[in-house]
């Protein structure tokens, strides 16, 4: 991997407790997405409010679309001097799509779908009218199993046959790397402090939320025993699906949850009820606390950036701690002043 460099694009997800202690609540390291939200929400903001920002010392975050095709440009195959780099997106039909069309305009780099490429001798084109045009860097917005029908899903639509050979002979490079999405998995969050502590000889700067893996027999005698105070997610699920709200749970959903946990214990983690932190939010004429968390996003090129923001995800109904936009979740935009280092 040139550079050396696996995960250019890091959104990790923040929570602050009761205490006032903030929490890594989880990480996102495959294809992290809500940056077009932070762009967008800050862009009303100064339409509405345009004095304000000046006056009160807002740092700007319209600098990440550049600062992101640094990160791209940076991380080139070997000899390129002058990269072409292109967004991957699975089509109009994705959730995402708004985003991907967003960040590529503003980065001002081509956006295309599977079928808008091709391998030829461990190198990959890009189709145009002007013939093939080589393509060095995929900002890729699918995940891994669709990336190449050769050699994950055979059944992929989306992605591009050949392109691990292309990329195992280095001659493109994938942002974020094959594999990353590992770091997305709920269960490997329970060993992330363990790895940090090995790897680096340091204890995590922001501590994880105490968790409990089923897989572990001590734990999950503890998991079964209070499933009506503990948050339990499936390993594999994201958006909010696949979990147990144990203390807002009827006594079947707890017993169907039980079930599952016996039946494939390696697929669950618990973890305490963390009331989150709220935030003053607009709703129906008036202003009512909303449960929140924050997704800062890390860019790493030549040098590590962390934007000056980030995605501020709001509950919207009330006493949901439920933040996702794909279940009812909104988002504001988050700002950090000049001198808060």
């Amino acid at each position: 991997m040139p550079k050396d460099i696996y995960i250019h694009v890091c959104g990790s997800d923040l929570i602050r407790g009761a205490d006032g202690q903030y929490m890594v609540l989880e990480d996102n390291a495959r294809c992290p997405s809500g940056v077009s939200y932070v762009l967008e929400n800050r862009r009303a903001m100064k339409r509405t409010f345009p004095a304000l920002f000046e006056s009160i010392g807002v740092r700007p975050v319209a600098q990440y679309p550049e600062e992101l095709l640094k990160t791209l440009q940076h991380v080139a195959p070997a000899g390129v001097v002058d990269p072409n780099v292109v967004l991957l997106t699975p089509g109009a039909y994705n959730s995402a799509y708004f985003e991907h069309t967003y960040l590529a305009r503003h980065m001002g780099i081509t956006i295309v779908e599977g079928r808008d490429l091709i391998v030829r001798d461990e190198r990959v084109f890009m189709r145009t009218t002007k013939g093939l045009q080589p393509v060095h860097v995929i900002y890729r917005r699918i995940d891994d199993d669709f990336l190449d029908p050769t050699v994950f899903r055979r059944d992929s639509m989306l992605g591009v046959p050949g392109l691990v050979h292309a990329y195992r002979a280095g001659n493109v490079s994938l942002a974020n790397s094959i594999g990353t999405g590992i770091a997305d998995d709920k269960v490997m969050y329970y060993f992330v402090p363990r790895m940090i502590e090995y790897y680096l000889d340091q204890k995590p700067i922001i501590p994880n939320v105490p968790t409990y893996l089923a897989n572990e027999p001590s734990d999950r005698a503890y998991i079964l025993e209070h499933l009506n105070e503990l948050v339990v997610k499936a390993a594999n699920e994201s958006g909010g699906y696949g979990m147990l709200m144990g203390p807002m749970a009827s006594k079947d959903e707890i017993e169907q949850f039980r079930k599952q946990i016996e039946a494939d214990p390696r697929n669950y983690i618990a973890q305490p009820m963390i009331n989150l932190s709220r935030h003053p939010t607009h709703v129906d004429g008036q202003f009512e606390g909303r449960h929140v968390d924050l997704r800062p996003f890390v860019l790493y090129g030549e040098k590590v950036v962390i934007v000056p923001g980030g995605l501020t995800r709001v509950a919207l109904r009330k006493g949901s701690m439920v933040v996702n936009s794909s279940q009812g979740g909104g988002s504001k935009d988050t700002w950090v002043l000049y001198g808060d280092d």
